[in-house]
């Protein structure tokens, strides 16, 4: 029996029990863990307070053995809040959704249990620290952090030089297959042509050019937020279930469904 202590971020609660709940994290030296919370869902726990989604909190676990990722799953002894970012997230729509996409997008990148995903976890720091605090419109840092998470996964897509061939952009072609911009002679059917300024806009937020990012127009942020959706979806093989609620640029009429509507019955 072992006691384990890290930080990190609940990505996703259920219920268990009557009271007790599994709990999800991306952890900075343990990867992802899905861990017991026992109690936190009776009125008057405050430990379960601290453990909802988008909080960033230091945890110690007791795990039979010698290892957290084992056949059961650890307990949640302890934990401390580092940061409450859902604070400034779950009361305003569009910062929910986007940040829930994240959550989820963190989770499918990490699938193997106690395996550290340190630039994983570090990115999804950042993202939600910049989504809690209103730095940036939400679907830009949104689309930044699917950029950052695709490079760290090995999938950085190329906005200008050809994915295929190396040749020295802007190049008039992308190709989601062949892994972004396309000169003409590598051009793949399926290959759409985009306007350069959704382009730029994409190459900005995955360098971390935010002085251009926030200044181009909302339709080319639409624009933009398509290929990276396309991108995603190609290299992940399955879409991410919470991307279908948000709000990609000026969108008059956009229902705002409430926060519990849009999370899917998911357990907070």
């Amino acid at each position: 029996m072992s006691l384990f202590r890290d930080d990190g971020i609940v990505l996703r609660t259920q219920k268990l029990g009557e009271a007790d709940r599994i709990i999800t994290l991306l952890t900075r030296s343990h990867g992802r863990v899905r861990a017991v919370a026992r109690g936190v869902r009776r009125t008057k726990s405050k430990f379960g307070a601290r453990l909802e989604p988008f909080s960033h909190v230091d945890v110690q676990f007791f795990a039979r053995g010698a290892e957290l990722v084992g056949r059961g799953l650890p307990l949640c002894t302890q934990t401390e809040t580092i940061a409450p970012y859902g604070r400034g997230i779950v009361s305003d729509y569009d910062r929910y959704t986007a940040g829930t996409a994240m959550l989820e997008t963190a989770e499918r990148f990490t699938d193997h249990e106690g395996e550290p995903h340190v630039q994983q976890y570090l990115l999804l720091v950042g993202g939600l620290r910049s989504l809690a605090a209103g730095e940036h419109a939400p679907g830009l840092v949104l689309d930044a952090f699917l950029l950052r998470s695709l490079a760290v996964g090995g999938y950085a897509p190329s906005f200008d030089d050809c994915a295929r061939c190396g040749l020295p952009g802007p190049h008039r072609f992308f190709s989601v297959a062949a892994g972004g911009s396309v000169c003409g002679d590598c051009r793949m059917p399926g290959s759409v042509v985009p306007s350069p300024e959704a382009l730029r806009l994409l190459g900005a937020l995955l360098t971390g050019d935010w002085g251009h990012a926030d200044a181009v127009e909302s339709r080319h942020v639409r624009e933009g937020s398509g290929l990276v959706s396309a991108y995603l979806h190609w290299h992940l093989e399955r879409g991410l279930r919470s991307l279908r609620f948000v709000a990609r640029g000026d969108q008059p009429g956009r229902p705002r469904p409430s926060a519990r509507t849009v999370d899917g019955g998911q357990a907070h």
